[in-house]
């Protein structure tokens, strides 16, 4: 599988539209080679530089299995979010005290749909996950913190 943005490199710096304190709006995410036999796709973004510990900012899961374009913006039709580190079900961008900090999206196929409520927490939804994944992909973009 591969998974890549038109919006930005892997490694390299998050758009501006992203920023929490901005627009707030999640980055196109383009999906490839998925396997054949997917029934649904996940999706988490967190970051592991956050002063507490790894930060989850976007949790989705039962993104329908044909999905190859995430809209920048937008969640699939269909797809189920979970609750973030903010307290929300929706995408909540890059905000860090200080430095630069990395932000990981990966990107699950998965044998089955799941079934977990929405606001449920990365925690629960890589437990959901366990045994079910046929194929993942990663993408990372940094963002620093405003001076």
């Amino acid at each position: 599988m591969k998974l890549s943005s038109p919006d930005f490199e892997n490694g390299k710096p998050l758009p501006q539209f992203c920023a929490y304190h901005g627009e707030n709006r999640s980055p196109e995410l383009k999906i490839e080679d998925v396997p054949q036999n997917t029934k649904s796709l996940a999706l988490i973004m967190d970051d592991p530089d956050a002063p507490r510990g790894t930060w989850v900012h976007w949790v989705l899961w039962n993104i329908p299995a044909e999905t190859r374009i995430i809209k920048k913006g937008e969640i699939p039709p269909g797809a189920v979010a979970g609750r973030n580190d903010f307290g929300n079900t929706q995408f909540d961008g890059p905000a860090p005290p200080s430095g630069i900090h990395r932000y990981y999206f990966r990107v699950y196929a998965l044998d089955s749909s799941l079934a977990l409520p929405k606001g449920s927490t990365k925690a629960e939804l890589l437990k959901k996950m366990h045994g079910h994944v046929l194929a993942s992909a990663e993408l990372m973009g940094t963002f620093a913190a405003s001076r």
